[in-house]
């Protein structure tokens, strides 16, 4: 009994951690002070239906943190959501990146999860190969007859499914706090700081400001197509499926072309610059992250043995 008291208080912890975060976040920096008329529940940046991630970022309450900090702290996060394969890490790691994002940072729980969702369906596709097997006769502890064999599966086969997708959600849900708290332009400015290659970051940024033109682009050509009933039946959906995407690609590289024609009447030379605002680490924020993570490792020492 004793064992499961500790367990409970052991995962309670990060609550009151980030519950401190939360309160240090709510204090912007000097110049990012908002009115009370200001509000960031309504964000109506949309790109092919999709809100931007980018807007999430810019919109999040703690954007005024050290963008280095957020990134290496996610970072940190994931290195030991892998390293320590631990089912109980991982599930402290979902919950408190998730109450970062929501709680500290102001975004809506449906946004939150509908980011998750992307993600998420590739995850139960993966998961969903490791749990099921196939076999010519009945075994395992439960198996299902299909006609021409068996599909199967066992105890320890999902319990390992269980805990994986959990581990990949925990490093996920780490993902996230990064991108949807910090805008591209501070991540691309920490790589640089960091002595990645400078035609590396340049392809990121270009490739993902080029993803959201093209989803733009995509979603103009889409409704367009849709109000000309393109999409009526299954033939003509195919048919207007291949038109949309040719006329994608030809309109993506007329895009190329005239991008680089604005980066160098802006006397491009070779390197992306941007504006950088410098943001300072607040000592407030770093001991409750240190905190966590030692936390995490800590849990990872009283738990090894139960998993």
């Amino acid at each position: 009994m004793g064992k499961f008291i500790v367990l409970a208080a052991l995962l309670l912890l990060p609550v009151l951690i980030f519950t401190i975060v939360r309160r240090t976040g709510r204090k912007h920096p000097a110049g990012h002070e908002h009115g009370p008329a200001h509000t960031h529940r309504h964000i109506g940046h949309k790109h092919g239906g999709m809100l931007s991630i980018d807007y999430f970022a810019y919109s999040s309450k703690i954007r005024g943190w050290n963008p280095a900090f957020k990134v290496v702290l996610s970072v940190l996060t994931i290195v030991l959501c892998i390293a320590l394969d631990n089912v109980y890490v991982s599930a402290v790691v979902i919950v408190s990146m998730a109450y970062l994002v929501i709680a500290a940072g102001g975004l809506p729980p449906r946004d939150y999860l509908s980011v998750l969702t992307i993600p998420l369906t590739f995850i139960l596709i993966s998961i969903l190969a490791i749990v099921v097997d196939f076999s010519a006769g009945p075994v395992g502890q439960w198996h299902v007859h299909i006609g021409f064999g068996y599909l199967y599966t066992t105890a320890p086969m999902l319990k390992k499914g269980v805990f994986l997708m959990l581990k990949i959600l925990a490093a996920v849900s780490a993902l996230q706090l990064m991108i949807l708290t910090t805008p591209s332009s501070e991540i691309i400015s920490v790589l640089r700081k960091a002595r990645v290659p400078g035609i590396l970051v340049d392809l990121m940024n270009l490739i993902y400001r080029f993803i959201f033109i093209l989803m733009d682009v995509f979603a103009r050509m889409k409704n367009a197509a849709e109000s000309r009933l393109g999409y009526r039946d299954f033939k003509t959906s195919c048919y207007t499926f291949g038109s949309v995407a040719s006329n994608l690609l030809i309109l993506s590289l007329k895009k190329a072309g005239a991008y680089y024609d604005a980066m160098e009447a802006r006397c491009y030379d070779g390197e992306l610059l941007f504006l950088e605002e410098e943001k300072k680490a607040d000592i407030k924020v770093v001991i409750p992250a240190a905190a966590f993570v030692l936390y995490l490792l800590l849990l990872w020492y009283l738990t090894r043995q139960a998993v």
